[in-house]
């Protein structure tokens, strides 16, 4: 394309769920629903694992690190996604477009490693309960932790390299609710083969390389599990895991079936709700998942509501005796 007829594309417009002004208004109440109950009740499980010593070991530990990346993803895409609901333009810049799908993507895949490692954390707690405590150590805690960071950013940095140069010329169009890989690179006015070839191996070695890690980390405990003698023995090594194979089921479904697919374009409108499954209702799910299945978290929830009834009712006493 000649120099002089390119367009230099300064924002983005994001269609959304291009529905009715009615279904519009009920999208937007859910949506705010759900996002503020994934706020609070992560917000609540990080309170409760830094407040109370009795979560304070490395399983809880890993637990509040995922409460928070959920808090992260959602708000950095819920905001703008809410906004432009009622908005006439649904724009969002260059610059904040690009913006958004990085830290969605770094998070995101930081999240998948934090998912790999918890079930490390499982397998030694199960498979070596003698040495837990000298192998889940707060050193080692800190240091996996660190390298689900740094891991997620060098599975997404070859792809980013690749996309950011891209020219956009036009049109501006984004058939989604947020500045999602595929269809941005839809918009671009080169030849994008190398950056979706880049894209897609970059998710299967995320998606499949964590899961392979998981996988094989319960494989193990499910062997060990079954050589337990006792059904109660048994019932209580498997309701530790409970909780992370299901957040790990909700998490793998959604985004293998959105991410590692050699031809993505032709199912985005499928793409944007297996999206808001994965962005907006598991992050909602996640505490009462890891709240209603752990006693601990039960009691340490019990315990507070306790703790603030009894100071609530006290200062109510004292001013009613002023």
């Amino acid at each position: 394309m000649d120099q002089r007829n390119k367009t230099i594309v300064t924002e983005f417009i994001l269609l959304g769920f291009q529905n009715g002004k009615e279904v519009e208004i009920l999208l937007f109440s859910a949506f705010l629903l759900m996002y503020m109950t994934s706020l609070i009740g992560n917000t609540m499980i990080i309170l409760l694992v830094c407040g109370d010593y009795r979560l304070h070991s490395p399983m809880y530990f890993f637990v509040a690190n995922l409460s928070f990346l959920e808090v992260a993803i959602t708000s950095t895409v819920m905001p703008k996604m809410l906004a432009n609901t009622f908005s006439l333009t649904k724009a969002i810049s260059f610059v904040g477009c690009l913006t958004q799908s990085f830290f969605y993507f770094l998070l995101g895949s930081t999240e998948f490693f934090i998912l790999a490692v918890m079930s490390f954390d499982r397998y030694v707690a199960i498979c070596n309960p003698l040495r837990y405590a000298i192998i889940m150590n707060k050193q080692t805690c800190i240091s996996l932790l660190l390298g689900s960071y740094i891991g997620a950013f060098l599975s997404i940095l070859v792809s980013s390299i690749l996309t950011a140069p891209l020219p956009f010329c036009g049109p501006n169009v984004i058939n989604h609710f947020f500045c999602d890989s595929a269809p941005v690179l839809k918009l671009v006015c080169a030849d994008i083969s190398v950056a979706e070839l880049a894209d897609f191996v970059s998710s299967v070695l995320l998606l499949l390389g964590s899961l392979l890690l998981t996988g094989v980390s319960y494989t193990y405990i499910i062997i060990t599990i079954f050589r337990i003698p006792s059904v109660q023995g048994r019932h209580k090594a498997f309701s530790t895991c409970v909780s992370h194979i299901t957040v790990v089921t909700l998490y793998y479904g959604s985004s293998i079936f959105i991410y590692v697919r050699p031809q993505k374009g032709n199912v985005m409108d499928v793409n944007k709700f297996a999206t808001v499954l994965n962005t907006i209702v598991t992050p909602m799910l996640n505490p009462f998942i890891y709240s209603l299945r752990n006693e601990k978290v039960k009691d340490s929830l019990r315990d507070d509501l306790k703790t603030y009834t009894y100071i609530h009712n006290r200062h109510t006493h004292n001013e009613r005796d002023e």
